[in-house]
């Protein structure tokens, strides 16, 4: 929680910075605070959206339409 109040409301009155913290704190913190997004975003999202974002990457894609070949190649005298 104390990320979340230096962030929001700046750094504490006693004049202590981000230069004195302890690295390992401030990954518990980070950590913490990521934690809080993640229930966060479960809380927002109903059933159908958390499994759509879940298997979005195995997602079937159609293949892209086009290509190198065109109509008007047909045409067009070899070499040119």
């Amino acid at each position: 929680m104390e990320f979340l109040r230096r962030v929001l409301h700046g750094s504490p009155p006693d004049g202590g910075g981000d230069a004195q913290a302890d690295p390992a704190e401030a990954d518990t913190l980070e950590r913490t605070h990521e934690l809080e997004l993640a229930r966060g975003e479960r809380e927002r999202l109903d059933d159908l959206q958390q499994r759509q974002l879940r298997y979005a990457d195995h997602a079937w894609q159609p293949p892209s339409q086009g290509g190198e070949i065109r109509a008007e190649d047909a045409d067009k005298p070899p070499g040119s």
